[in-house]
């Protein structure tokens, strides 16, 4: 579903900060080289986490979800000279890739990549967060969510991504769509747990910001 016309997505982008080279060469290869190219976070939405890391200046970063690096280097452009960006992917055959760009980036030496299972590697890191980026599997949403919640700064913002799933979440559930089952419990909770304010954001597939108090 597209929630803009091609016409104003179009202008949207034009008029937003323009997308760096590194990036342009990311995203084509990305193109090339995967199955799934859509997962990308892309031109406008890129430069959302990076504006949004500028203007919170994080020293510890988590992103739930490396894919081929797009995101995080964005998010990394806003980060603390002596921060680190820790990032957690289950595909060990995309490392390489996400470290030929990181190191383009001149990130790399920040930048701690993790391949596994983020429900036990999260709580393996011994560090509080000021920022976090969700954008993985959408059935473990809500378990990412309790294991960072308690990991966070007051003042931290979580952004979740993909929380408007194609506009799956307003229309009728299908039998066994356990991920849109699982965004609908997320986004619910998000908007009742007293630990965040939270606003839910249509850009591009959906991103929730959320506060924590």
């Amino acid at each position: 579903m597209h929630f803009l016309s091609d016409e104003l997505e179009e202008y949207v982008t034009n008029h937003s900060e323009d997308e760096p080279i590194i990036l342009q060469e990311l995203d084509r290869e990305t193109n090339l080289k995967t199955l799934q190219p859509r997962m990308l976070s892309g031109h406008f939405q890129g430069r959302v986490l990076s504006v949004l890391s500028k203007m919170m200046h994080p020293k510890t970063i988590l992103e739930i979800g490396t894919f081929t690096g797009y995101a995080t280097i964005c998010l990394a452009e806003g980060m603390q000279k002596d921060g680190t960006l820790h990032t957690i992917d289950i595909n060990e055959e995309l490392v390489d890739f996400q470290q030929k760009y990181f190191e383009k980036s001149g990130f790399a030496s920040q930048i701690k990549q993790y391949v596994g299972d983020a429900t036990t590697i999260i709580p393996t890191i011994d560090a509080k967060f000021d920022l976090v980026f969700i954008d993985a599997d959408k059935p473990n949403y809500v378990a990412y969510f309790d294991l960072i919640i308690d990991k966070m700064n007051s003042g931290g913002v979580i952004l979740s991504d993909n929380v408007l799933w194609s506009g799956k979440v307003v229309e009728k559930l299908k039998k066994g769509d356990k991920s849109t089952e699982a965004l609908l419990a997320y986004n619910k909770k998000l908007k009742e747990d007293p630990r965040v304010e939270t606003v839910l954001l249509p850009i591009r597939d959906g991103l929730t910001l959320s506060r924590v108090l």
